[in-house]
């Protein structure tokens, strides 16, 4: 899909249900020299002590909503926006644009001869415009479910919650440009994506955007 705004790099959008194995994709194309850029990591550092948006979270809703190292409450904020549906219509206007803006900045400013965007609700948020093609990991519901019971320590129910809660595997296959089946060994998911790497490369040269 073509990007709808100026990015001067062409953009692989990576994302995948929770415990699909997104991470681990990701750090082999790291390991290939390919810049990533992680929505999720954006998000927290939009929020971190003394940015922009945690001073005006802090002027919203008063200094007890920081831990005592002056770091965001996530636990509190997220019992208040939980309960109040303005509340988080304010913070979802506060924060939206300042992700954004370090998302777009960070895929424009990338030199490696593609970029990553990473992100679990890339189709959900609209964040497949600005990618030139895009890519999910796959694995069955049943193995998301038992990864994220493990890895998160969470109970089954909860892990439902939180799958049932993304878009459906079915929606995200039908729009993926390209599907990448993890639930298989790592050496069999590398040398597929191996392959996927160097069309990517062949793409992004072609594309004359650097």
């Amino acid at each position: 899909m073509a990007a709808t705004e100026n990015i001067n790099n062409w953009v692989l959008g990576l994302t995948g249900g929770i415990g699909s194995g997104k991470s681990a994709v990701s750090n082999m194309l790291a390991a290939r020299n390919i810049t990533i850029v992680d929505a999720d990591i954006i998000a927290r550092e939009v929020v971190a002590p003394n940015s922009t948006g945690l001073n005006a979270i802090k002027a919203h809703f008063g200094a007890s909503i920081l831990n005592t190292d002056a770091s965001l409450n996530r636990a509190q904020l997220r019992e208040i926006i939980f309960t109040d549906n303005d509340q988080k219509t304010w913070l979802n206007n506060l924060l939206h644009p300042l992700i954004r803006e370090k998302t777009l900045n960070d895929l424009n400013t990338a030199t490696s001869d593609y970029v990553v965007l990473v992100a679990p609700l890339l189709f959900e948020n609209n964040l497949h415009q600005y990618c030139q093609r895009t890519l999910v990991i796959d694995v069955p519901v049943s193995v998301q479910l038992s990864r994220t019971i493990n890895r998160d320590n969470v109970s089954e129910q909860q892990a439902n919650s939180i799958i049932a809660a993304q878009m459906s595997r079915e929606d995200k296959l039908a729009k993926a440009d390209d599907v990448l089946d993890n639930n298989r060994s790592l050496e069999h998911v590398e040398i597929e994506l191996e392959k996927l790497h160097q069309e990517y490369l062949a793409l992004a040269k072609q594309s004359n955007k650097r």
